[in-house]
């Protein structure tokens, strides 16, 4: 039954399909956009807890959150170039539509081809390409690819690893002079002294907000 209903259904006609990818492709970049301004929105009390980190002489903290900015900036450049590439796909698809009003038909397209696979292997968007891939594919714009593509990127690493320079960089932007401290100038000048129960109770706080500040960049990251 199911098959004489898409028998007897009407396929929608080139302009009704780009319309429909054009109006989601539009609502993805939007959702990017958001993810965006989330993103610096974090970044925002990031910085903040640096510059307090440096001042009281913890540098490890700084050091840590400071690697975290490199990620989510990554993460940011990264999504501005997946946004352009959504455009892109939506540009390549008014120029096919163009030439089906002349051969009647919607024809393959090797760029948009080219675009939605290396879109399948963004994390931040591999499911959505993935379901635009079946419908180009249907409708005759791009060839069948393979689901490894989706499956690596869903299943990979978030981004490669930061480098050294990076981190420092951030640092020295964000808390200036305080951040050039030689951490071995820090650990000597707290070696003269035992530790105390409130430098101790000082630590776990501090590891405590680390963490929280982490967690919620990663769920913007997401």
């Amino acid at each position: 039954m199911e098959k004489v209903k898409n028998i007897l259904k009407p396929k929608p006609n080139p302009q009704q399909l780009l319309r429909d990818w054009q109006r989601r492709l539009r609502q993805e970049c939007r959702n990017i956009e958001r993810q965006i301004r989330d993103i610096q929105r974090e970044e925002k009390s990031v910085q903040k807890a640096i510059k307090e980190a440096a001042k009281r002489n913890d540098m490890g903290s700084a050091k840590a959150l400071a690697k975290e900015l490199v990620r989510s900036r990554k993460t940011v450049n990264r999504l501005y170039e997946n946004k352009a590439q959504l455009n892109s796909i939506s540009m390549h698809l008014g120029e096919s539509v163009a030439i089906a009003r002349t051969v009647g038909h919607l024809s393959k397209s090797a760029e948009v081809m080219k675009i939605v696979n290396n879109l399948m292997k963004a994390p931040e968007v591999a499911v959505t390409m993935q379901e635009f891939s079946k419908e180009m594919t249907k409708a005759g714009v791009i060839e069948e690819m393979m689901n490894d593509a989706v499956d690596n990127a869903l299943d990979s690493e978030d981004i490669e690893e930061e480098t050294e320079e990076e981190i420092d960089k951030v640092l020295t932007a964000i808390a200036g002079e305080t951040a050039a401290q030689l951490p071995e100038a820090v650990r000597k000048a707290k070696l003269k002294q035992p530790a105390t129960s409130e430098d101790v109770e000082e630590s776990v706080d501090d590891e405590e907000e680390l963490e929280e500040i982490r967690a919620r960049l990663a769920r913007v990251r997401s």
